[in-house]
């Protein structure tokens, strides 16, 4: 990872159009028509399950997806609103509103943008899989239980954001299931399933609902609720960009949030990169993606959107189609922004049962249940990881679901990587190819007044304290010398300095000389540049354990150190 250089910002859209061909542009045309077709009651469904207007979520789709597709890194990836935000946006609403929204959204676009420029792209893949696998599952889990309500009919208003009220509130009110929207609901679930089972091409979510609101419309006697019942005459205006305030105190309330939005962002846009990489042969340029998806959630605000990441759906959905260049994303957002022109009134028709039906299946879709049946098989550590995400994402929120789950994927990691440090205690023989692949075997003597502690792994804060207690389990010996063997130590941090730092001062103190072998170039900056060297003396940091104990013998000879032990 290098945070300097020039600015890593490449888009795929320019490198594709300097070779772009006829060809090229029919076949992501075909496949930017059928993206479009298909994300249309996905974004839909995803604004409205967020707490705003079907139209906020069409926008977002619109500007979102164009800005991912011509600043992006990715070829083909296809952006807009994706239901790992739903409960995130609608918990944002119902505690700050839609200007509060709007800030974090604003604010998470800068995040990913910062993420984007201090190339810290590939270092969002290195978080834990059973953290992102947990917080996938419970968002499944909460975006099921907000549809409950419409699926079945049940008429509830105010129904209350948190899971378990929100269950307790569903089953003291299964007394009031509306029977028509319940029949509208399954129908739709039913379309939905078979028709991937008759055809990998047709959009199964687009197809219930052109079904079900015709067969609504056109059957007297049905009556379910709509979307135009729900919101109103949908408008068909462009919207105008308007601002929002901006102050500390709101970025100070907000930024939880806003991180939030930008890790879950970042996770999925890249997530949904590296998928179409390997079914594509492409490469995506991570840092140019991010500085892309910030772009996006930075503008999409200032029209009431809702935040943007990269969407694994639609983007397979593209490039089975047939999409190999951003061009495809761009034609995507041209064909919802003439669906938003022209055929918005009939929008309005659609049943809120037949939505309910399609984010049912989302739901499910990302529920990964196989997986977590797989990660049942894994350590300990990784099922615990995962348990806390989940139950901390459906009970509580996605900000702290993903906090507690890093921190305690952090302190497991550190722990299994202790629990993999070694300490070895030497005295009298060492065998210096002892612990290598070397087959040249060498044995040292040692004198009886010395001891040689040889780390293996790095000197960090952890393994710091794990020294420090062993040296003072072994105080009452009182040996001449010191040997602290670092061949094997790839990095020394702060507390592994001052804990050295704090061993040599009370080692000279007790009149025991420390010496130091092994040192690699990289550790040794770290030394010299904290005092070290002056601290014990130039000659203590040897190269080699050979040149250790050679100076160790020469400080404790064999006579003195056999009086000192009588």
């Amino acid at each position: 990872m290098n945070l300097t250089g020039p600015l890593d910002f490449r888009p795929k859209l320019f490198s594709a159009l300097s070779q772009y061909s006829f060809d090229k542009f029919k076949a992501d045309l075909i496949a930017g028509i059928v993206v479009g077709i298909v994300a249309l009651p996905l974004a839909i469904a995803f604004g409205i399950a967020s707490g705003v207007n079907p139209t906020v979520g069409l926008i977002t789709a619109i500007i979102g997806g164009f800005i991912v597709s011509a600043a992006g890194g990715c070829s083909v990836q296809i952006g807009g609103p994706t239901g790992a935000f739903i409960v995130i946006v609608y918990n944002i609403i119902a505690n700050f509103g839609l200007e509060g929204l709007a800030v974090a959204t604003f604010m998470a676009g800068l995040i990913l943008v910062a993420l984007g420029m201090f190339r810290l792209g590939t270092v969002i893949k290195f978080i834990p899989y059973p953290i992102v696998v947990g917080f996938t599952a419970g968002i499944a889990l909460t975006i099921f239980s907000t549809q409950i309500n419409d699926f079945f009919g049940l008429g509830l208003r105010n129904v209350p954001s948190e899971f378990i009220p929100k269950w307790g509130m569903y089953i003291s009110s299964f007394g009031s299931v509306d029977p028509a929207t319940l029949i509208v609901g399954v129908v739709s679930l039913l379309i939905i399933v078979i028709t991937p089972k008759l055809s990998r091409r047709l959009p199964g979510a687009l197809l219930a609902i052109i079904i079900v609101t015709a067969v609504v419309f056109l059957i007297p006697g049905i009556h379910v609720e709509t979307i135009g019942d729900r919101f109103g005459e949908l408008a068909t205006d462009i919207p105008q960009p308007h601002g929002f305030e901006l102050n500390m105190a709101t970025i100070n309330r907000l930024l939880p949030s806003a991180f939030t939005i930008a890790i879950l962002g970042a996770i999925e846009s890249l997530l949904s990169a590296t998928v179409a990489d390997g079914v594509t042969g492409s490469r995506t340029d991570s840092n140019t993606e991010l500085i892309g998806q910030g772009m996006a959630n930075i503008v999409v605000p200032f029209f009431g959107g809702i935040p943007v990441t990269g969407a694994i759906a639609r983007t397979m959905t593209n490039i089975t189609n047939g999409g190999r260049t951003p061009v495809a994303g761009i034609v995507h957002a041209v064909v919802l922004f003439l669906i938003f022109l022209f055929l918005m009134p009939l929008i309005n028709l659609v049943p809120m049962s037949c939505l309910a039906a399609v984010l049912i299946v989302v739901a499910y879709n990302m529920s990964g249940w196989r997986t977590i049946r797989a990660l049942f098989h894994s350590p300990k550590s990784d099922i615990s990881v995962l348990a806390v995400t989940f139950l901390l994402t459906v009970i509580f929120d996605l900000t702290i679901a993903i906090e507690m789950g890093l921190l305690l994927a952090i302190i497991l990691f550190l722990r299994r990587v202790m629990d993999n440090i070694e300490i070895k205690v030497y005295s009298q023989k060492l065998d210096i190819a002892e612990g290598s692949e070397s087959t040249v075997h060498e044995v040292l003597n040692v004198n009886p007044g010395v001891e040689i502690y040889e780390i293996d792994g790095p000197f960090f804060f952890g393994v710091a304290t794990k020294f420090d207690e062993m040296m003072r389990s072994t105080l009452g010996r009182k040996p001449s010398v010191r040997i602290i063997r670092m061949r094997k130590v790839p990095f020394i941090d702060s507390t592994g300095i001052h804990n050295l730092e704090i061993l040599i001062k009370s080692s000279q103190e007790a009149g025991i000389h420390v010496v130091l072998s092994g040192v690699k170039d990289n550790v040794r900056e770290a030394l010299v540049n904290a005092g070290i060297d002056r601290l014990l003396g130039e000659d203590h940091i040897c190269d080699h354990i050979t040149k250790a104990v050679v100076m160790a013998n020469r400080l404790a000879p064999a006579e003195d150190a056999q009086a000192s032990l009588a």
